[in-house]
């Protein structure tokens, strides 16, 4: 336990420090909501990918990939591919560009004046202000139950201080505060985690022996799951199987590409100042993605190995079937007590940085986006800040009663939810704001609504996961869902997206477009 207080103790005065330079170097909105819009290439590819990766991957999916195998991979793959390159290069120069031309401070705003709509503004800060608060739920979950499996407190207890502790840090230090912590806790996730990865594969043998020897316990995998398209822990499930459509479409794509309209990421490409610090800073990003997501989804199908020559089990069984334990179980049963004092504050790290992102995100979201566009017309720092900071505590008081309320190993499903949301409501309307000017107002507004209200139908009535967890289609129709296999396994995304799109070309080339004076000056830097 001195392990842990000295770590804990080091860790925070650190934090605190950053923080307080946040707060001093804070004096305009701009400073407050986007960093002065001056962070250096590393700066901002650390802290993109420290809020982007959180106890959501390292927990959550680190336990999943224990239960569903190496498949899982290719969501580090995605992160890589769709969240590093195609984000930077497709969308993040012209976020930024088209961003400061209309002098826009969060994601809403700059759909909002982009497509020069308020309502586009507002429902937009909405959709974010009560949704959000499930992702931020999912990643305080991963670590209270760590502080749960370690520290031996009660996970109430450790969900609650630890969602006090982020909203301190959060609402003294703006987004500087938010991002230079985010880097000092980027630094710990990379050195810690590729350390676990290290030393699993080590005391497997290497990766050839740990493979193999984890192939031969396949026979372990549940006859339920077999049954389901489960082919072992070093193989993909079966194509077309349950489980396939289940992990490909929810676990995979609907977080490698939701990643495309996450606003709490979305809003980092305008805090640079220019398209030289964004292409300095895509090596950097992808190598850490590589670094921690590497680690989860490899270390977390390994555990098998680990478990089953401990105790002739696998790591799910010897979590009690809850999958949110299975990396804290791991660290606590096979690494000296140091280390997993040391694992406890890169989970801190890694929950506190993505925590500080989502909760900024929702105090603006409040404040800037809904608020300004409806009561407040000022502007000033001292009613932004208020109003921010308002929401911030409001976002806190409904990511601890979600914490409390969802069931155990939601951490994962938790997270898909909310990326797959903001990918079939955002992504259409991001992508055409930054390159077809005659995406109309009207186009945008259908496209969100359909993508919004689709998403949310299929998850209500259609996706098991979610509709079974629920109950209304249960409680009006008699059934857990209204469609079987494979449907029931399709996620809501798969479905809403492309939908979205097709609405928002058909509307935008029967509707009247953005006037030429505006186009001009939204894509004046182009």
């Amino acid at each position: 336990m001195i392990y842990l207080v000295i770590f804990i103790l080091l860790y925070l005065l650190v934090m605190l420090y950053l923080s307080y330079l946040g707060h001093r170097r804070t004096v305009t909105v701009s400073d407050y909501l986007l960093a002065g819009r001056q962070s250096h290439p590393f700066t901002m590819a650390l802290s993109y990918v420290s809020t982007a990766i959180s106890t959501s991957a390292i927990i959550g999916f680190g336990g999943i990939s224990a239960v569903y195998g190496f498949g899982m991979i290719w969501l580090a793959f995605l992160n890589i591919l769709v969240g590093v390159w195609l984000s930077y290069v497709v969308f993040g120069k012209r976020t930024r560009k088209i961003g400061k031309a209309l002098d826009a401070h969060t994601f809403p705003e700059l759909l909002g004046r982009r497509y020069q709509s308020r309502f586009i503004q507002g429902f937009s800060g909405l959709v974010i202000f009560f949704f959000m608060p499930f992702y931020a739920a999912a990643v305080l979950i991963g670590i209270s139950r760590f502080l749960e499996v370690y520290v031996k407190i009660p996970f109430s207890t450790a969900l609650l201080g630890f969602s006090l502790l982020t909203a301190c840090f959060v609402i003294w230090g703006g987004l500087k505060g938010v991002i230079y912590t985010s880097v000092f806790q980027g630094v710990i996730m990379i050195v810690v985690t590729a350390a676990i990865g290290i030393t699993t594969y080590t005391s497997a043998g290497g990766m050839a022996a740990a493979h193999q020897s984890l192939s031969g316990i396949s026979s372990l995998v549940p006859s339920s799951f077999s049954e389901a398209g489960h082919r072992g822990f070093t193989a993909m499930p079966e194509m077309g199987s349950s489980i396939w459509w289940y992990v490909v479409t929810t676990l995979i794509m609907g977080v490698g590409i939701g990643v495309l309209g996450q606003p709490q990421l979305n809003v980092r490409f305008m805090t640079v100042k220019s398209d030289r610090e964004l292409n300095r800073s895509i090596p950097f990003a992808a190598l850490f993605y590589l670094c921690i997501t590497g680690m989860a989804f490899t270390v977390g199908p390994l555990t098998n190995l680990f478990f089953y020559e401990a105790s002739g089990t696998t790591s799910l069984l010897a979590a009690g079937g809850n999958i949110d334990k299975i990396i804290p179980l791991y660290v606590d049963h096979f690494y000296p007590p140091w280390f997993a004092a040391l694992f406890l504050v890169t989970l801190m790290a890694a929950a506190m940085s993505t925590n500080s992102g989502q909760m900024h995100t929702l105090g603006t979201s409040l404040s800037r986006d809904f608020f300004e566009q409806t009561l407040l017309r000022g502007r000033s720092i001292v009613e932004t800040t208020v109003v921010t900071r308002i929401g911030i505590v409001f976002a806190i008081l409904a990511t601890l009663f979600l914490g409390f309320v969802l069931p155990e190993s939601i951490v994962a499903i938790a997270t898909a939810f909310f990326f797959g949301l903001c990918g079939a409501t955002f992504i259409p309307s991001y992508l055409f704001a930054l390159y077809w000017r005659r995406g109309t107002a009207a186009g945008a507004k259908a496209s969100m609504l359909c993508g919004f209200g689709l998403s949310l139908c299929w998850m209500l009535f259609f996706h098991e996961v979610e509709a079974r967890a629920i109950g209304l289609c249960r409680a009006l129709c008699g059934k857990d869902v209204l469609l079987g296999l494979p449907w029931s396994m399709v996620d809501p995304q798969v479905i809403a997206l492309p939908v979205a799109f097709l609405v928002f070309v058909v509307v935008s080339l029967l509707t009247k477009p953005v006037g030429e004076e505006k186009l001009r000056q939204a894509y004046r830097h182009v």
